[in-house]
């Protein structure tokens, strides 16, 4: 079978081409071609059942080399990222609006329908919220980018509904520990805090001590990647968007973790600058939900935030 992933050459799309890879399966299937897409690549995977493609989503040119006619299973995980689609508003609105809608223009035109997992965010939600949010909570977005993976969640639905896609939105929550760089993200602090400091740097911190986060590991966004695309479509009915599970752990928390885990020094390195931006970004944010669809669907959170970081380590060959 042939896979795509968009966003291939990030943080997320990189971890999962290696998952995807490891297995050789998707499904009951054999992986014949894995297509990554990417508007950049820092490396490029050798591997015979890889080929790269470079090149703006919104490219008719760059879609027509990257989805082939029979291509079975599409990850879409290319976006521009929340603080940088509130700050370049047509930018955020044509890669992540405009690229969704013509890539998924592009799939329905396939020999068979694709099975597409969209990575939609807890972004779509906003405004006045209950104090815990539930699969019942309408979103309401209040940033440009949770608006633009909303109306990608109603475009992968009536693609659906049609016929033309069978299609499954994740609204992932904050993904916690990224390894690399710091990126536009106003999330990004959340990594930050804890990968600069076990790096020996300073982090700096731009919101309070009692910020609230939804979190979920790399592990395991990657595992409910897979675990999403390999639901019978029978699992989802009619309804194509499920919020994740997650586990809710404030900043003070993440740093007594990281405290607990390597030591009151490593803690220390961060700093407290407050950025009112991103602070008022953040706290449009929901950060406790009741995902009893997801868990009966099979999906699941990590243990605790000490394991979060401890993953972080291992995964990264930290030594403390």
């Amino acid at each position: 079978m042939k896979v795509l992933i968009t966003g291939g050459g990030g943080f997320l799309g990189s971890r999962l081409a290696a998952a995807l890879l490891a297995r050789g399966t998707l499904g009951a299937r054999a992986i014949t071609r894995l297509t990554l897409l990417d508007g950049a690549f820092g490396s490029r995977p050798e591997h015979p059942h890889v080929s790269v493609v470079e090149g703006d989503i919104t490219d008719a040119g760059v879609l027509e080399k990257a989805v082939a006619k029979d291509t079975a299973a599409v990850f879409h995980l290319a976006a521009v990222v929340s603080g940088a689609a509130e700050a370049d508003f047509d930018l955020g609105m044509r890669v992540n609006l405009d690229g969704t809608r013509l890539l998924l223009d592009k799939l329905r035109r396939c020999e068979r329908p694709a099975r597409v997992i969209f990575t939609s965010s807890v972004a779509a939600f906003g405004g006045e919220l209950p104090e815990v949010l539930d699969d019942s909570t309408t979103p309401r977005p209040q940033t440009s980018y949770g608006t633009q993976k909303v109306i990608g969640e109603y475009l992968v639905s009536d693609f659906s509904r049609k016929g033309f896609i069978d299609g499954r939105s994740l609204r992932l929550p904050t993904i916690v520990v990224r390894a690399g760089k710091p990126n536009a993200a106003a999330s990004s602090f959340a990594s930050g805090i804890i990968r600069e400091p076990l790096n020996g740097e300073r982090s700096e911190c731009p919101v309070a001590a009692r910020t609230g986060v939804w979190l979920l590991s790399p592990r395991r966004a990657v595992d409910a990647f897979i675990h999403a695309y390999e639901l019978p479509p029978q699992a989802w009915g009619a309804n194509r968007v499920v919020n994740l599970p997650g586990l809710t752990a404030t900043v003070a928390e993440m740093l007594d973790a990281l405290k607990r885990v390597a030591g009151a020094q490593v803690a220390e390195r961060v700093l407290w600058k407050p950025d009112a931006r991103i602070e008022a970004i953040v706290k449009t944010w929901p950060a406790r939900f009741r995902t009893a669809r997801a868990l009966q669907m099979g999906f699941e959170a990590d243990a605790d935030f000490e394991s979060v970081v401890r993953d972080y380590i291992a995964d990264e060959r930290i030594r403390l």
